[in-house]
C-alpha cells in the first residue's frame, strides 16, 4: 500500500506518545515535601521555641507547691497552735495547748466522753458526765435558775426540739485547742476553746479561722464590739470534773 507523508507523521506522533506513557507508568511519583522539610532550619527554630515555651509549664507541674492547704484535723488545730506565741498571752498563768496528750489523764478521759456523747446526738448522754445536785461543785450551765436541771436547760437553749444544735456546738468547741488557766491555784481549769482566754482583738489569721468554725463573721464583729469572746465555753478541772458549759464573758 502506498503511504502518504501525512499518515507517516501521524503514526510517528502516536508511537512517541505511547512510549512516553509507558515510561511514565514505570516512574514513581515524587513525594510532596512539607515546608519544614524544604526548610530544616525553620523547623528546628520552631521546635526550639515550642520546647522553650513548654519547659516552664513542665517545671510548674513537677515542682512541689508551698501553698498547699493543710489537711483538716477534727480535734486539734496545729496550725493555730504554731501561730500562738507567748507574746499574745497577757496572762502568764495561762497556757495555750493544742495537744490533748499534754492534759492530765482525768481531763483527757472526760473530754473523750463528752465528744462521744455529743457526737451521738442524744442529749441525755451528757447527764452522767455532769455533777448534778453537787452543790457548789455542780456543773454550771447557762441558766437563769442555777438549780434547774442542766440537761433541760441545754435542751431549751438548742434551736431544734431534739437538742442537736447544742450538741453540735459542744462538739465543735471540744475540737479546738484549749487553755490551761490558773495553774497552781484552787481555780485551775482547762478551758475550751482556747481563744476564750485570749484578747479577741489580737487573734492571728489562723486563730480567726479557728474561731469562725464555731461562730459567724457577724458574731465575731459583735465580740469585737463587746470586747471579748462571749460564745459557749467548757471548763474541766484537773481531776476530771466538768466544771461549766456556759456562754457569755
Amino acid at each position: 500500500m502506498r503511504m502518504f507523508p501525512g499518515n507517516a507523521l501521524s503514526c510517528s506522533i502516536a508511537s512517541f506518545a505511547a512510549v512516553t506513557l509507558a515510561l511514565a507508568s514505570t516512574v514513581s511519583p515524587l513525594p510532596a515535601l512539607a515546608f519544614s522539610q524544604l526548610n530544616p532550619q525553620a523547623k528546628s527554630a520552631a521546635q526550639s521555641a515550642q520546647q522553650k515555651d513548654e519547659k516552664p509549664i513542665e517545671q510548674a507541674l513537677e515542682a512541689p507547691s508551698n501553698n498547699t492547704l493543710p489537711m483538716p484535723d477534727p480535734l486539734i488545730n496545729k496550725q493555730a497552735g504554731q501561730s500562738s506565741g507567748d507574746a499574745s498571752n497577757t496572762n502568764k498563768s495561762t497556757e495555750f495547748l493544742f495537744d490533748i496528750d499534754k492534759a492530765p489523764e482525768p481531763v483527757r478521759k472526760l473530754r473523750a466522753a463528752i465528744v462521744e456523747a455529743a457526737a451521738s446526738g442524744d442529749l441525755e448522754r451528757l447527764r452522767p458526765l455532769m455533777n448534778i445536785g453537787a452543790g457548789l461543785k455542780q456543773t454550771q450551765v447557762t441558766a437563769d435558775d442555777p438549780g434547774e436541771d442542766p440537761i433541760k436547760t441545754l435542751h431549751d437553749l438548742s434551736g431544734d426540739p431534739d437538742g442537736i444544735e447544742i450538741l453540735s456546738i459542744l462538739l465543735d468547741i471540744m475540737s479546738t485547742g484549749f487553755a490551761h488557766v490558773g495553774q497552781g491555784t484552787p481555780d485551775e481549769v482547762y478551758v475550751w476553746p482556747y481563744f476564750a482566754e485570749k484578747d479577741i482583738k489580737t487573734l492571728s489569721t489562723p486563730e480567726k479561722v479557728d474561731l469562725m468554725r464555731i461562730v459567724t463573721a457577724g458574731d465575731y464583729a459583735d465580740m469585737l464590739e463587746f470586747g471579748g469572746y462571749n460564745f459557749y465555753r467548757v471548763g474541766i478541772t484537773p481531776d476530771g470534773r466538768w466544771k461549766f458549759f456556759t456562754s457569755g464573758e
